[in-house]
């Protein structure tokens, strides 16, 4: 007899919120809220932070430092989830990001806050890699897009409350509760997720064959993460010798750019280097993308507040309208990048991050209102936004099947790398200055003007597609919107 309860349950199984999903699926938002609520939160009260506890010469370094250590951790993850099971690289990543939330929160000074960051960078790698293989072998393919796009809104709410909320928090109690106060929500998301994360099965293997693959790609894995070390300490040592620019500097510099560029070219498709048209161009305009963005992103509270003398929550408001266009923007790009293709996107993109990185610069005179910010700042959002995605789905359709993961990990490596050096190389900039004794704007208005011409370059690398690659592409999931300090990592 058909009571109607067959039909019932199979609608209640269908979905993302199905019993048999609901605490994989809540999970998994909350640990994306967490992370995306501190990424915000850094970027508006750091000034702040900077003031108290000095060393203002390392403030790039708080944001460069994570994106390092977010490198790493992405590469262990991998070669901890091919080996067995979700739980262990999620319980690494849980617990390294509340170490690193808690050396922040007691940091004495601005090294150990930046040693914080590194930790913090290490164990935030970590979680989405973890996430993204739970969609993947929990969730059937039809399902999968509904969980990115539920993913993406995880986004939202931290980019509302997070900064404005980091700005009341500072202002009535200290800015370390913004770090330490983290903690206790942690607990409680790790808490709901890790039942699910352990019930998730391992990948199904199909024979022989399949089996071997898996083999050699854990020890493709075993051999990226030293070159994937390399290419980190080759970007450190870029960084550093930028910011103490004088003799031993420059060796610093040479060794790093010596052994960081062959460690890119070998953890990336041949010819991205060289822009080869095609995929390889495309992986190598993420990386142009956001350096450009996060050069500029990464200070545009210090701006606000430690050259105008506004208050943490103008700030904050600029990182919160940025966030939702580059919501915005993706949506705009998943609807119409079937029609226009790639490479439309890639220039109206790169153009509109451009023209809010240089409209930007009009905040540093005294006469323009602050709140000129809060709508500027959220046109380079909407660049992001619309040229973010388009490399991802390029690499999805380019590359051959069983180059896909290799194609995704470069693109990914270009990702953090990118963001990584701009805001090191915007850091080193300002440390430069106030090392020579210039007035802070021409330190700020030197980054700026270095992320514009990086942007302005990535632009004319758009030409590089080639026709074929820039044409019109099919409908794709839409992906998370970013955070103020870090880039999410493609699936």
């Amino acid at each position: 007899m058909n009571d109607g309860t067959s039909g019932r349950r199979a609608t209640d199984d269908d979905g993302l919120w199905s019993s048999g999903r609901r605490a994989l699926t809540i999970g998994l938002v909350l640990n994306v809220t967490i992370v995306a609520s501190e990424a915000l939160a850094v970027g508006t009260i750091l000034p702040i932070v900077a003031k108290d506890l000095g060393g203002i010469d390392l403030y790039g370094w708080v944001f460069s430092g994570f994106f390092m250590g977010n490198l790493l951790g992405i590469v262990v993850a991998g070669m901890l989830i091919d080996r067995g099971g979700l739980a262990t690289p999620f319980l690494l990543g849980i617990g390294l990001f509340s170490t690193g939330l808690l050396v922040g929160g007691l940091a004495p000074t601005m090294a150990v806050l930046v040693v914080g960051r590194v930790i913090q960078g290490f164990g935030a790698g970590a979680i989405p890699a973890v996430a993204y293989v739970s969609i993947a072998r929990a969730m059937p393919e039809r399902l999968r897009p509904r969980m990115f796009a539920t993913l993406s809104t995880a986004w939202i709410l931290p980019g509302v409350i997070g900064p404005v909320a980091a700005s009341a928090v500072t202002g009535l109690w200290h800015w370390r509760i913004v770090f330490l106060g983290l903690l206790p929500l942690i607990a409680i998301a790790a808490s709901l997720t890790l039942p699910a994360i352990r019930a998730v099965g391992p990948a199904q293997t199909a024979g022989s064959a399949r089996s071997a693959g898996a083999a050699a790609k854990v020890r493709a894995d075993r051999r990226r993460l030293p070159v994937a070390v390399v290419l980190v300490a080759g970007a450190a040592l870029v960084v550093s010798g930028l910011s103490n620019f004088s003799t031993i500097p420059i060796v610093l510099i040479a060794v790093g750019v010596a052994i960081g560029v062959p460690a890119f070219a070998r953890l990336t498709p041949r010819g991205t280097i060289r822009a080869s048209a095609g995929l390889p161009t495309a992986i190598l305009l993420r990386g142009f993308l956001t350096f450009a963005f996060f050069c500029a992103d990464a200070y545009v509270a210090l701006v606000i507040q430690g050259w105008r003398g506004e208050s943490a929550l103008i700030a904050g408001l600029a990182y919160m309208s940025s966030t939702l266009t580059w919501t915005g923007g993706s949506w705009v790009n998943a609807h119409n990048i079937a029609r226009l293709g790639p490479g439309r996107l890639l220039r109206a993109g790169f153009g509109v991050v451009l023209v809010g990185i240089v409209g930007f610069l009009v905040v540093l005179l005294p006469w323009v209102p602050p709140w000129a910010a809060i709508v500027i700042w959220g046109m380079a959002g909407l660049g992001m936004g619309l040229a973010y995605s388009t490399p991802s789905l390029i690499v999805l359709r380019e590359a051959p099947v069983a180059e896909q993961g290799a194609a995704t990990a470069g693109l990914q490596l270009s990702d953090v790398l990118g963001a990584s050096l701009g805001a090191g190389v915007g850091g080193a900039l300002i440390a430069f200055g106030l090392r020579a004794g210039s007035p802070a704007w021409e330190g700020l208005a030197a980054t700026f003007v270095v992320a514009a011409a990086v942007a302005l370059v990535g632009l004319a690398l758009t030409t590089r597609l080639g026709a074929r690659t820039a044409a019109g592409l099919p409908p794709a999931h839409v992906e998370s919107s970013a955070p103020a300090a870090a880039p999410v990592p493609d699936t």
